[in-house]
């Protein structure tokens, strides 16, 4: 039998997360949901383009989502794009509800005509696209 004589320091456990602390100081507020999931959704159609997934049931089981909430999710990538980078570049929130949300955007992603699209966005209330980037 071997022993083996060392000194543990356990005054820090590697066992707790770590807390990564941004220095940044002129990012607070946090990222409205429209904005994550139009990033998410460009991401789905990505690995969908590119057959690293095989399908939307695929993709639906890896990231532990029902299909039609893919569905949901990818439908943003209908919109026109001058609306998808106004949500990608929408403000960061401080507090209370965003204006924009996924399912205000619904019937506006339905829309084929990116023209109608455009203007059911400016009557929805969300402003003029060229104000927001």
């Amino acid at each position: 039998m071997i022993t083996v004589k060392t000194k543990v320091d356990l005054s820090g456990t590697t066992r707790r997360r770590k807390r990564v602390v941004c220095d940044d100081a002129e990012m607070p507020g946090r990222l409205p949901r429209i904005t994550r999931l139009m990033a998410l959704a460009i991401r789905f159609d990505e690995l969908l383009r590119t057959g690293k997934v095989r399908d939307l049931a695929h993709l639906a089981d890896i990231g532990n989502v029902s299909q039609p909430r893919i569905s949901q999710i990818l439908s943003l990538v209908l919109l026109a794009p001058d609306i998808q980078e106004s949500l990608l570049f929408l403000p960061r929130i401080h507090r209370g509800k965003p204006k924009i949300s996924e399912k205000r955007l619904r019937p506006i992603t339905a829309l084929v005509n990116w023209d109608e699209q455009r203007k059911r966005w400016k009557q929805a209330g969300f402003g003029d696209l060229s104000d927001q980037v």
